[in-house]
């Protein structure tokens, strides 16, 4: 169906917003509204809230509220309790008290100010900086926590006040300076979580820089961690004004430290005048808390997936997001690797995989080779554990941390990915090689509309203007045949199905108008309906003359878009082939096997045909062929050294079976 005209404008920043309650004007976004909306039915949170903006307004209007100077004296009225003249009494020179509190606030919460920002400008970026990139940097954050928790504050706090002498300042912000550390440290813990998640992965993927991901992706799920611990820090600076100001060593002008200090000399004479600057105290400090604790519960739920949706998956850490594995040459003699194709798009020569296993460097992939040219589809197809993601993966560089290319080239454009650097890599990912995610909810973030994550991705791969990137957003929309596309650039993740969300995902792999298009199982858990319109999407992009590495678990799927196929089995290349011949006559028993396994083969009344047996982990490989363990045609000749992988020259395929021609029937063997 054809679009209707309003959908190909560009839309202004609040059509972004869609449908929700309509957009709110006035630069607030129908988010925020829903954010405080949310913060606001929680009654300790609103009461806080109210009560702090209260407090801080009163303070900051001192001078035109208060019905005294701070300094203002009246000795007749020492020492006096509340009356019409002083609400909260007096003083021991006859001083309002009232007066003194708002006054002394000022002082109080211009130190917790300046301890939150040295606190917090420091500590959030080092802890998701720490977090995300890992490395030298992480050691020194944790280091530096350590030591700053073995450091006893208040006799730092003392020397700082022994240099600048009656300067409360240079202390609050020697606190914040102390603190910044323990800050980053539990924001570093945050960001390992957030890292993790499928939609960092998918950013990765896209090529999008590393501290835009750190900004737009990580710093919203970690705010609410941020906040409490800001929030707690803050009632901490209040109670170190508080009793640098009881002790004498902090400003000369009223504070909330200094009154208490006033209260306690003559708490036998009048214990009234510690009332209304305690009560003070305790009740900020416990506002900031309740505030802090309602603040991250509303996160908590603004990120919480909806009941009918499952939480996001979590995979291995991204290889942008971790230091640069270290890749080495190992030699291997039972093989012969071959040059890689120069006509290929992608020629993968030898590809081995090692990932750390218990804390060992244990191969998972081991001499991967195919070959993919423009406008074609490869199928990449075997069970789970054969290495079929890992394959993946490692040719855009994000593998796991401590994953590493052991061996092998990735030739891709000319290029060999299997040696080039984080910047190379960035230039690859999302500009001529996009990713589909298998789980397409989970590869959006929940925080942005889709509409601004796939113009995001628009922006960094073509550098043009915001409206620009809108524009060229809704247009992507419409390529993969979504519904309303402004609607849906509008709409959150958690409001678009399975099969609208996929379609976004494919709209953000094609924003940099990539050569090669890698589809991680993208349609699995979706209906059959809803995966054919994907498939036809794919045949679509092939048409268009983009190469696609299809990983599936789907013969029919392999079939209906696949031109050849590649066989994965306990991390090895067990066959590749033209799908036709491949289905029809197989040339390695795994194939085979997996072939037979078609549920409609079954008889009625009879087991579910299926290979016999389980995928071995790459621990227990066992020497000779992985598939020796299952295969009903096993010799000992198949135990007694690895198997290399055989060209039968005349039927274009290859097997990694040494008696591959008792299955196919004849054929030629080189």
């Amino acid at each position: 169906m054809k679009a209707p005209a309003t959908a190909r404008r560009a839309p202004a920043d609040s059509e972004w917003e869609g449908p929700r309650r309509g957009a709110l004007r006035h630069g607030f976004t129908a988010r925020q509204h829903g954010f405080t909306a949310r913060l606001l039915r929680k009654p300790a949170a609103a009461v806080s809230a109210g009560y702090l903006l209260l407090v801080v307004l009163v303070t900051v209007l001192a001078g035109a509220l208060a019905p005294y100077g701070p300094e203002e004296q009246d000795l007749t009225a020492a020492l006096q309790g509340p009356s019409g003249a002083h609400w909260l009494g007096t003083g021991e020179l006859g001083r309002d008290v009232l007066s003194r509190l708002m006054h002394g606030g000022q002082i109080t919460l211009l130190g917790v100010l300046i301890t939150l920002a040295v606190y917090l400008p420091l500590g959030v970026p080092a802890g998701m900086i720490a977090g995300y990139r890992g490395g030298w940097f992480d050691r020194l954050v944790l280091k530096g926590a350590d030591l700053v928790s073995a450091v006893p504050v208040i006799i730092v706090l003392l020397v700082v006040l022994s240099v600048f002498t009656g300067d409360e300042s240079a202390a609050m912000a020697a606190n914040g300076l102390l603190g910044a550390p323990l800050l980053a440290r539990v924001v570093r813990s945050a960001t390992l979580g957030v890292k993790e998640e499928l939609y960092v992965r998918a950013a990765v993927a896209g090529g999008i820089r590393d501290r835009v991901i750190i900004r737009r992706h990580v710093l919203p799920r970690v705010t609410g961690v941020v906040l409490v611990q800001a929030s707690v820090f803050g009632a901490y600076a209040v109670l170190l004004e508080t009793g640098l100001g009881f002790l004498g060593l902090g400003t000369t002008q009223a504070s909330w430290g200094s009154m208490i200090a006033e209260a306690s000399k003559n708490i036998g004479t009048d214990p009234w005048l510690l009332v209304p600057s305690g009560f003070m105290i305790i009740s900020f400090v416990l506002a900031l808390g309740l505030l802090g604790d309602g603040v991250r519960d509303t996160l908590a739920e603004r990120y919480a997936p909806p009941a009918d949706k499952p939480p996001s998956r979590r995979l291995g850490r991204p290889r942008g997001a971790a230091p640069e594995p270290v890749r080495s040459e190992v030699p291997d003699t039972a093989r012969v690797i071959e040059e890689p194709d120069p006509d290929a798009l992608l020629s993968v020569r030898g590809l081995t995989v090692s990932l750390r296993i218990e804390g060992t460097p244990t191969e998972v992939v081991r001499d991967v080779s195919f070959d993919l040219h423009a406008g074609d589809v490869l199928g990449i197809v075997g069970e789970t554990g054969c290495g079929k993601t890992v394959t993946a993966t490692s040719l855009l560089g994000m593998l796991p941390a401590g994953g590493e290319i052991t061996s092998g080239t990735i030739r891709f454009e000319g290029d060999d990915l299997a040696r080039a650097d984080a910047a190379a890599l960035r230039r690859v990912r999302g500009r001529r090689i996009g990713w589909i995610s298998q789980d397409p909810v989970a590869a959006l973030d929940p925080s942005f509309t889709a509409g601004a994550q796939v113009a995001e991705a628009v922006r960094v791969h073509t550098g043009c203007s915001r409206k620009q990137a809108r524009q060229r957003a809704l247009e992507l929309f419409e390529k993969v045949r979504l519904p309303d596309p402004a609607r849906v650039a509008g709409s959150y993740p958690h409001q678009l199905s399975g099969g609208m969300a996929q379609r976004v995902g494919i709209a953000a792999a094609l924003a940099g108008d990539p050569a090669l298009v890698i589809a991680d199982e993208p349609t699995t858990a979706l209906d059959v309906t809803v995966q054919a319109e994907i498939l036809d999407l794919l045949r679509e992009l092939q048409a268009g003359g983009t190469a696609v590495v299809l990983i599936t678990h789907d013969w029919g799927v392999l079939a209906d878009l696949c031109d050849r196929a590649v066989v994965m089995y306990a991390g090895e290349v067990v066959e590749e082939a033209e799908v036709t011949a491949l289905v029809t006559t197989p040339a390695h028993p795994y194939t085979a096997g997996l072939l037979g396994s078609d549920p409609h083969h079954a008889l009625p009344g009879q087991p579910l045909p299926a290979v016999e047996g389980a995928v071995p982990p790459p621990t227990q490989w066992p020497v000779g062929c992985h598939f020796q363990n299952r295969c009903p045609r096993v010799t000992d000749a198949c135990k007694e050294k690895p198997v290399v992988i055989s060209h039968l020259t005349e039927l274009e395929r290859s097997t990694r079976c040494i008696r591959p021609l008792e299955l196919i029937g004849g054929g030629a063997h080189d």
